[in-house]
């Protein structure tokens, strides 16, 4: 993109301060900036004016999951179908891997982050382990594509290399960056974090599909007769990947999607709880939760809506194309937004001073017609890692693993 082009570009949107230092810049920083111009979508700045309005939430009801005991019953089944459709090369596994191990201490990606006692073990090497358990029942390889961000793709390529992969097949490892979102002011003007760099965020979990459609992997997918997408987050140590009872148990029941949900600990864990809205597959986040919801029982007398989302998902990927040529829905959220001054000045501020942009994945269960929750033991496939002591930690995920018969 050249500059007559980014400036015809910006004026459509009133950013055209984003050019205001270009003459003072290298000719490299120039090409930066330009470049950057080019893969930002700023129409989402537009929601900002005449206010934020959020969507009120539809009519709650529960949703049925299929516990453990079904799943039990029918486990012979439900794996020899998952396994027909990992040999037949029919499904993926996305890796959203684009955070930072800043909660835990840690300047690197949060996938590096060394988990072991004994040995090194990191967060990555778990995860493809887990993978691997597949591949070895199957006897075949499944495609994994590892979603990073702007701030440690190179890092987190360089690992993979260094590490051989973890003993996976190269070949069927794909990298892509995930898509970054503008962050605005108040009045809808995006920020600049630098004179060649605007602020960016990453466009939220939801955005993952599109940034593989914008990355060309879709054409891959397509290409590869690729039909069901695993979508997954880095920081769970104990789940399962492309697990075949799941993959065949979401077949069965003919579901476009399906995710796993573990009981919920106590009425009070922060977990979103999956629900139906307007008959609709739906998930009530964890703040959303009235005391009405919580203390609602069903039929047997126990909670309704007792059955949280642990972000491992099943998506049919026709489907997925179908609904993201729609517009999902775009979330406005208030933030603390590192910026550049009109004096040239790096300002860290201390209260929100703005709007991120985001996507939820949550928002494509609830564009499906059906999902499937699909019950997991939280000791067997719930071991997340988000802080460094206490609940939902390296030290929790640690006992978890060591119940569990990995040697750390």
């Amino acid at each position: 993109m050249n500059f007559n082009e980014a400036k015809d570009k910006l004026s459509k949107y009133g950013q055209e301060h984003v050019l205001k230092y270009y003459n003072e810049l290298s000719q490299e920083q120039q090409e930066m900036l330009t470049t950057q111009i080019a893969g930002t979508d700023f129409s989402v700045t537009a929601n900002v004016t005449g206010g934020i309005k959020e969507t009120p939430r539809g009519k709650i009801t529960p949703i049925k999951a299929m516990t453990l005991p079904e799943i039990e019953a029918n486990r012979e089944e439900f794996t020899k179908t998952g396994i027909e459709t990992i040999r037949a090369g029919k499904a993926g596994a996305v890796l959203l891997a684009g955070g930072m191990g800043t909660r835990l201490g840690s300047a690197n990606p949060k996938g590096m982050y060394d988990i072991g006692i004994t040995k090194p073990v990191y967060i990555f090497q778990r995860i493809i382990r887990n993978l691997l358990d597949v591949v070895d029942m199957a006897g075949t390889w499944i495609h994994l594509f590892i979603m990073t961000s702007d701030k440690n793709h190179d890092t987190t390529v360089a690992f993979f290399k260094e590490n051989n992969y973890f003993t996976y097949n190269p070949g069927y490892i794909h990298f892509f960056k995930q898509d970054m979102a503008p962050a605005a002011t108040y009045q809808g003007k995006v920020y600049m974090e630098d004179k060649y760099k605007i602020a960016t965020s990453p466009n939220g979990n939801g955005g993952w599909y599109s940034s593989m459609k914008n990355a060309g992997i879709t054409d891959f997918i397509h290409k590869t007769g690729i039909e069901w997408l695993n979508v997954f987050a880095v920081d769970n140590v104990l789940q399962r990947i492309a697990d075949p009872c799941f993959i065949g148990a979401v077949i069965h029941k003919n579901c476009s999607a399906g995710a796993k949900v573990v009981r919920k600990a106590d009425p009070d864990e922060k977990v979103g709880v999956m629900c139906l809205e307007d008959g609709r597959p739906s998930i009530v986040e964890y703040y959303e939760q009235t005391e009405q919801l919580r203390n609602t029982k069903d039929e047997n007398g126990e909670p309704a809506y007792n059955f949280g989302v642990i972000l491992n998902y099943l998506f049919k990927e026709s489907d997925l194309e179908e609904i993201c040529n729609n517009e999902l829905p775009l979330h406005i959220v208030e933030k603390k937004i590192p910026y550049m001054d009109e004096n040239g000045a790096f300002i860290n501020p201390e209260e929100p001073n703005g709007y991120k942009f985001e996507t939820l994945i949550l928002d494509m269960i609830h564009m499906l017609d059906t999902c499937l929750p699909f019950e997991v033991e939280r000791n067997k496939e719930f071991a997340p890692i988000k802080n460094k002591t206490g609940i939902d930690s390296i030290e929790s995920a640690r006992k978890l693993l060591e119940e569990n018969g990995i040697t750390l």
